[in-house]
């Protein structure tokens, strides 16, 4: 009995050799160090031109954007911190242009994922004509987008315009909020939903027809197979078609610019800043809104590389 104490203290493990439950990384081989450390100097001449061409330019955007500087009064120039900031935040005129900026890239971005899949899944199953089908769905992004909403914007034109015809004589959409913008996320829509499928073709190519195959043995709809297999095999796919439209929706210039010129409360962020800068003049105001947009774009980048990272290529999945 005087031995039991003994013997339950010689069954406890000492704290050292318990298992731990952590996340060990397998060291590197010196193989794999030195071709780490080539991929590195391979990089280094593109890291150091890109630094050279964005930071001095992003760098001197955020001075500017610092001061008051009018280029009509250029002798009034003053550094005045983050007043510039505080007076854009503080107008109604950014917060109408985000929210239709943010409209227009969910919306634009949303319909064309859906299209882009429909898309991708015909130019990759298509049984005749396969390479007439791709060049036919893949013409409109050939066009440059000046020239695409150029078109657009005559054929809304009453008296001229082959789709004003079907409206009401006398109604001109392009002079008002909400049909304006619906016609602008139209234009998007029909010039780079090609571009998603392009990029959802490419993932398609992630997927096993040997997998599939075997999933329709198994007894697999085509839902089935499409939502259990295809999606979750295409996700790194997704996540790069998702994460460059967004940007580039965000960012939209071109068609708003062509079609209304941002009248009638279509401006988007991006057209709010031209104008500033190149029709106001106001270089402190304008940099800040730029500033602004950069910022936006970062955050956007950054919520789809955390929500998404573990379906990014080339990122790895720790297992324990």
């Amino acid at each position: 009995m005087t031995a039991q104490p003994n013997a339950t203290r010689v069954a406890k493990a000492p704290p050292q050799a318990r298992p731990r439950h952590r996340r060990v990384r397998a060291s590197l081989s010196e193989g794999a160090r030195a071709e780490r450390r080539l991929g590195w100097l391979l990089c280094a001449p593109a890291v150091v031109v890109m630094l050279a061409v964005t930071a001095y330019p992003i760098g001197y955007a955020v001075w500017l954007s610092l001061q008051r500087y009018d280029l009509r009064f250029p002798a009034a120039r003053q550094f005045v911190g983050l007043a510039n900031y505080a007076t854009v935040l503080g107008n109604h005129l950014w917060w109408t242009a985000l929210g239709v900026t943010l409209f227009i890239t969910v919306v634009s971005v949303a319909v064309e994922l859906v299209l882009g899949m429909g898309l991708a899944l015909i130019m990759r199953w298509a049984l005749v004509g396969r390479g007439a089908v791709r060049t036919a769905i893949l013409v409109p992004y050939g066009i440059v987008t000046v020239v695409a909403a150029y078109s657009w914007q005559y054929a809304w034109t009453p008296g001229t315009g082959y789709l004003a015809g079907l409206l009401p004589s006398g109604s001109a959409p392009l002079t008002r909020q909400w049909p304006a913008i619906f016609i602008v996320i139209g234009a998007e829509i029909w010039k780079t939903t090609p571009f998603m499928a392009l990029l959802l073709l490419a993932g398609l190519s992630l997927v096993s027809e040997d997998l599939l195959k075997a999933a329709r043995v198994d007894g697999a709809s085509g839902w089935q197979r499409f939502t259990q297999i295809m999606l979750p095999l295409m996700k790194p796919a997704i996540l790069v078609a998702l994460l460059f439209r967004t940007l580039d929706a965000f960012r939209i210039f071109d068609n708003i610019f062509i079609l209304t010129a941002g009248a009638n409360n279509t401006r988007s962020v991006s057209i709010l800043g031209y104008d500033n800068l190149f029709t106001a003049l106001n270089l402190g105001i304008g940099s800040t809104i730029s500033v602004l947009v950069f910022v936006a774009v970062a955050i956007i980048a950054f919520v789809f590389v955390k929500g998404f990272g573990s379906a990014a290529p080339g990122q790895e999945v720790d297992r324990r």
